[in-house]
């Protein structure tokens, strides 16, 4: 498929800038930003946690998987509860 010139002169800029951007990425720790403090520390909790502490998912938010999935459909128990609407 042959492009025309203006598309490829675009194109290429493009391709460098985000190549140039994926590259730009540092990995340091994280400060706050100058003037700027971090939050307090949580009630009951007598240490401040720092930036990384702030940043990791607590398990209670983030629960894993504890019930198998199906891997074949099976019929469901009669339900007592699953009654039909009143008129």
């Amino acid at each position: 498929m042959i492009r025309s010139r203006p598309t490829l002169l675009l194109a290429v800029p493009c391709l460098l800038m985000g190549l140039a951007l994926t590259a730009c990425g540092n990995r340091r720790e994280l400060k706050p930003v100058s003037g700027q403090v971090l939050p307090p520390a949580p009630y009951g909790r007598a240490e401040k946690p720092n930036a990384d502490d702030l940043l990791n998912v607590p398990v209670q938010a983030k629960p894993q998987r504890s019930v198998e999935l199906r891997s074949r459909s099976q019929d469901r128990e009669d339900d007592p509860f699953n009654l039909p609407p009143e008129d």
